[in-house]
């Protein structure tokens, strides 16, 4: 008889009960979580997670992966399906991990790139100075106008005829509109270079048909499964067949041992689920609830970035509402009302990223639990109760609000 430990690790699990009690009274509004299904869960948690199989299906450095093979080539089937692709790699860890890969495999050290500004929405691995990207590539960065503070496709060009980089990256982690691929692809073809579509927030909008795929256009797209695809906490990288070996080599043995493969078993499922036509009504509902959000909050005088949102987010510029209102110190008045978010920088932003002028507010979430535009003209008071008296009456007031609304939409 195997020999568990005979006492339960109470410590730790009721940790997890805590979380699972705050995940079910408080809002969850940071644009990039979203509440995983119960197959996800279960598949995350299964027994898989004892199987070592460095290397790729049929071609394995361990014993003992004959059903494990199966599993991952599932999970690259259905991806490809998904997304129309010709070549899927479902190991990276997370979407970090994914676009690393891509340099790697595509790129030489001290290579150009050119990618979206970190504080006009971009990501650490598009260029940060204190992520490996920025460290090891030749990053130059373009921004959104001044105008309309959407992504300013003429700097885009300009820079690239300028700068002849190997490679464009488009996509962004705060970026509130649709991003339409066609017009990097003619950039990219233009100077020669390579382009890679980083849909990390926005693939569960694309499987859904609410953002164009950037799959047919891009040489390679990466993407996490776990923001509006809804899946486990993970990452992937969509390619054209063309580059199959070189970024299959660069995950493994390139920047990554042993595949996590219950979290791979995990994105599997996640594809299936994303396949049915309810998620297509549910990716519809998204940018629905977003948008519903972004009409609210602009009603009680809060200026978005960019005048709205087309896609499952929006930040919100706290300057014009109250000069001294930070993101970080709404963001932690929010928290103690039962409200998380983020606070994010906004273009033009004067404050540091850990200080913030900004708000970054998502409904991937909300929207899983069942909450529809009448909730979101509620969240929208709420939001605005809070920014606009932070005394701790009524943080207190909201927070039994938020719970009062939580009750009747519970996730599980």
């Amino acid at each position: 008889m195997t020999q568990w430990p005979a006492d339960d690790d109470t410590e730790l699990f009721d940790l997890i009960d805590a979380e699972v009690a705050r995940q079910h009274s408080t809002l969850q509004l940071i644009a990039s979580e979203n509440f995983a299904s119960p197959a996800v869960l279960r598949a995350t948690g299964s027994v898989l997670t004892n199987k070592y199989s460095e290397g790729y299906p049929g071609k394995r450095y361990y014993g003992g992966n004959e059903v494990i093979d199966e599993v991952e080539e599932l999970a690259r089937t259905r991806a490809k399906a998904l997304f129309g692709a010709e070549h899927a790699n479902v190991q990276p860890h997370a979407g970090a991990q994914a676009n690393l890969a891509v340099y790697q495999a595509l790129l030489r050290p001290g290579d150009t790139v050119l990618g979206l500004r970190l504080d006009q929405g971009g990501h650490l691995t598009h260029g940060s100075p204190v992520n490996a990207s920025g460290i090891l590539y030749r990053f130059v960065s373009y921004g959104v106008t001044e105008s309309d503070e959407r992504i300013d496709l003429d700097q885009v060009r300009d820079l690239a005829l300028e700068h002849r980089p190997r490679m464009i990256v488009a996509g962004a982690t705060a970026y509130p509109r649709i991003i339409d691929p066609e017009p990097f692809r003619q950039i990219a073809d233009e100077v020669g270079a390579l382009f890679l579509f980083d849909a990390a927030h926005v693939a569960g909008l694309i499987a859904g048909g609410v953002h164009p795929n950037p799959v047919p256009l891009a040489d390679v797209v990466t993407f996490t499964t776990h923001k509006t695809l809804r899946g486990p906490r993970s990452g992937c990288i969509l390619s054209r067949a063309e580059h199959a070996a070189a970024i299959d080599k660069a995950v493994f043995p390139g920047t990554q041992g042993g595949p996590l493969e219950h979290v791979i078993a995990a994105k599997a499922v996640a594809f299936r689920e994303a396949a049915t036509p309810g998620f297509a009504d549910y990716a519809a509902s998204i940018v629905a609830n977003a948008e519903e959000l972004a009409r609210a909050l602009a009603e009680h005088g809060l200026r978005l970035v960019s005048g709205g949102t087309d896609n499952h987010l929006l930040l919100v510029d706290l300057r014009t509402f109250d000069p001294e209102l930070t993101g970080k110190k709404g963001r932690l008045a929010l928290d103690r009302a039962g409200i998380s978010l983020n606070e994010n920088t906004v273009p033009g932003d004067p404050r540091p990223p850990f200080v913030t002028s900004g708000l970054r507010i998502g409904t991937p979430a909300v929207t899983t639990a069942g909450m529809g535009r009448r909730e979101m003209r509620l969240i929208a008071s709420l939001l605005h109760r809070v920014l606009n008296r932070t005394d701790d009456d009524e943080l207190t007031a909201v927070r039994d609000e938020v719970a009062n609304l939580c009750g009747k939409f519970p996730p599980y």
